[in-house]
């Protein structure tokens, strides 16, 4: 496997996006953010934007009458939009500031990293996941799904770790608003909380099997 950049300074790109409905492409993905933060949850960085909706994208009505009931969220995800490709231009080169190993991270990674993936390979040569062997990828791995590991560190199935399942001091205390800096600044506090549960469990485990 090529290993281009030192993984153990790797940054955590968590990330959070706001749709207007559940199908990239047919759909519209109308803003996204994500804090770069180490693994101790140290941020190194944060990058937001508000998109246009892609062309012949409309959106979904189940979507759509959702978003009407949180008026704060629409209206930070509508304002100011600008064209995709050249958000997208922008997302890649703020994600190549990063030197060292970069991993994508979203709290589940299924639903927000199907959008960046969609959005990536539509605009850019890049995708989320581009292999073990392309060179000058953009992430490192396949991405770290915050809700799976929530549920292995906490024991409980992933249908019981929602936002609103875990202890609020585990997001420090950033509300989960459905604007995506705020909702993104939870899950980056929440990856360190986890990083060091994890740390701590495995810690416990080598000495069980040490003694």
């Amino acid at each position: 496997m090529i290993v281009e950049r030192p993984m153990a300074e790797a940054v955590y790109i968590v990330t959070d996006i706001e749709a207007d409905g559940p199908a990239p492409g047919r759909n519209s993905m109308l803003a996204f953010a994500s804090v770069a933060v180490t693994a101790d949850g140290e941020e190194r960085g944060a990058f937001e934007a508000v998109l246009e909706p892609l062309p012949g994208a409309a959106p979904d009505p189940d979507t759509y009458a959702w978003f009407q009931t949180q008026p704060q969220a629409l209206a930070a995800a509508t304002r100011d939009p600008r064209p995709a490709e050249a958000v997208i231009a922008d997302y890649v080169a703020w994600v190549r500031g990063f030197s060292g190993g970069r991993v994508f991270a979203a709290y589940p990674l299924a639903f927000d990293g199907l959008w960046l993936d969609h959005y990536l390979r539509r605009f850019t040569r890049h995708a989320l996941v581009e292999g073990h062997y392309a060179r000058d990828r953009l992430f490192d791995g396949s991405g770290l799904c915050l809700k799976s590991y929530a549920a292995a560190i906490t024991g409980r199935p992933p249908w019981d770790c929602a936002p609103r399942d875990l202890p609020p001091d585990w997001f420090g205390g950033h509300s989960h608003t459905h604007r995506a800096i705020d909702d993104a600044r939870g899950y980056a506090h929440l990856l360190g909380v986890l990083m060091r549960r994890g740390a701590e469990r495995g810690w416990q485990a080598s000495s069980r099997r040490d003694s």
